[in-house]
């Protein structure tokens, strides 16, 4: 038990002595030296195993021959740049990049402006088997694509679409939307319905009030259904092997597989092509980046 010192003032009264000051707690949610040291640890270990694929990448592109991928170590006295000039100048990926640009934007476009209205058709309106209609599309999700690679086909050909850019971006749409929609429709959520009823209100029409008033607040979640549906059809290899015919319409994926033989396989040169490929993706995403973030986590809950 500790005990207090009491002093006497000039008039008699007793006065409390002032105890000494205790050493400073340490603030709630502060770390410890060693917590801080531990955590920054952890964090430079994640981003040297997330780094070390595409370092690798890299340097095995440096290689001259196709079979410096078995004996890494002789590529660092011989490295040069040459798997590039013939990627760029004997392949071609110009040619892959173009269809693969168009396919990717294309989806992105059409697959972005479907998504988006039915999510917010869903999210607003309350039409007979609104919760069913977006359970379907959940369904869609199931199959997987070797099961309908088929029917796909057989509907492409009665359209006369196969070996063309709009069917291979309605396949891809078809793939892209269905998540696409349930994401946007989780971030309309969010945006309050006063917005709505204050846009009727000054006039506009349910049309004016979403390209007006919602479009604008959801760019955070517009930015990373775009993202979702440029990789989806930027990446994607089984559907444009099959409904791709034309050498000058593949995509990079397809692309890619030229490299590859039966008896013989220039893993110098797929590794130079996909350094190029990753130049696009990486310029999409620096393009979308300050709203990717804050789409993902917006639509987790409702406010």
């Amino acid at each position: 038990m500790s005990t207090t010192t009491v002093q006497q003032s000039a008039g008699g009264a007793p006065v409390p002595a002032i105890a000494p000051a205790s050493a400073p707690a340490r603030r709630r949610g502060r770390r410890s030296a060693a917590g801080s040291i531990v955590s920054h640890g952890l964090l430079i270990l994640a981003s040297l195993i997330a780094l070390f694929p595409i370092v690798w990448l890299v340097y095995l592109s440096l290689g001259p021959d196709k079979d410096d991928y078995l004996h890494p170590g002789g590529i660092w006295s011989k490295m040069t740049l040459d798997n590039y000039s013939f990627v760029l100048q004997e392949t071609a990926f110009f040619h892959w990049l173009q269809s693969t640009l168009i396919v990717s934007l294309g989806t992105t476009l059409v697959g972005v402006v479907i998504a988006a209205t039915t999510g917010y058709a869903v999210s607003r309106m309350r039409f007979p088997g609104y919760k069913k209609f977006m359970w379907v599309l959940l369904c869609t999700q199931m199959f997987p694509i070797a099961v309908l690679i088929v029917p796909m086909y057989q509907i492409l050909s009665s359209l006369q679409l196969v070996d063309t850019y709009l069917g291979l971006i309605l396949v891809y749409c078809s793939t892209a939307v269905p998540y696409c929609a349930w994401l946007l429709k989780g971030y309309f959520d969010t945006i309050p319905f006063e917005i709505d009823e204050a846009g009727r209100v000054d006039g506009l029409t349910p049309f004016g009030t979403f390209f007006r008033l919602i479009l604008p607040l959801a760019r955070p979640g517009l930015a990373v259904a775009a993202f979702y549906s440029f990789i989806t059809a930027f990446g994607e290899v089984a559907f444009a092997t099959v409904f791709m015919l034309d050498d000058e319409k593949y995509t990079f994926a397809v692309g890619l597989q030229s490299f590859i033989s039966e008896h013989d396989a220039q893993r110098n040169l797929m590794a130079a092509t996909a350094v190029l490929i990753a130049i696009p993706v990486s310029a999409f995403f620096y393009l979308v980046q300050k709203n990717l973030v804050t789409g993902l986590t917006a639509g987790g809950t409702k406010g």
